[in-house]
């Protein structure tokens, strides 16, 4: 069961180039303005699936089965740096749910390869748009010179993404 966060967090006005000793560092306004990018995100859309709310890491698995369909329950674990025993927990909840189903490998039948079902298709590309359409309209609002900032960060962003990853890490 998830708890509805009543509380409303503020940031700071950081200049990223220059945190201060006595104001939030780089990281720790990164964490908090993704994490508030994440609760707006989740408050201006609805929930994604039917029956009631998923984790994030059971959504996290979801995502990257769509991306990577076929991967097997160990190299999904590799991906999300997860221990196979977790994600297969994961898998088990999301096959309960009709979310994921479990295809035997042709070439090595003791490995299970991921796959989403219809409706979990369905439901996540219903989900991902939603969420597209509240960040599209969001950015909007915002000036052409916000807008150029955001532009340009993206791949600072994505190269800092692929740094936690740690080096050799697949793109997941």
């Amino acid at each position: 069961m998830q708890i509805p966060l009543r509380q409303s967090y503020t940031v700071p006005s950081v200049s990223p180039s220059t945190p201060t000793a006595t104001g939030p560092t780089l990281a720790t306004a990164l964490l908090e303005h993704v994490g508030g990018l994440r609760r707006g995100l989740r408050r201006s859309t609805s929930s994604p699936w039917p029956g009631g709310e998923l984790t994030g890491a059971q959504i996290e698995l979801l995502r990257l089965v769509h991306r990577e369909p076929g991967l097997s329950v160990r190299e999904a674990a590799d991906r999300l740096r997860l221990s196979p025993n977790t994600v297969s927990t994961l898998v088990g909840q999301l096959g309960e749910a009709g979310l994921v189903s479990r295809e035997r490998d042709p070439a090595d039948r003791r490995v299970a390869r991921l796959a989403l079902t219809d409706g979990a298709q369905r439901w996540l590309t219903t989900w991902r748009d939603e969420r597209a359409t509240a960040l599209r309209e969001a950015l909007e609002r915002l000036g052409s010179d916000d807008r150029s900032a955001l532009e340009v960060a993206l791949g600072p962003l994505e190269r800092l993404a692929g740094a936690l990853r740690g080096p050799g890490a697949a793109d997941a």
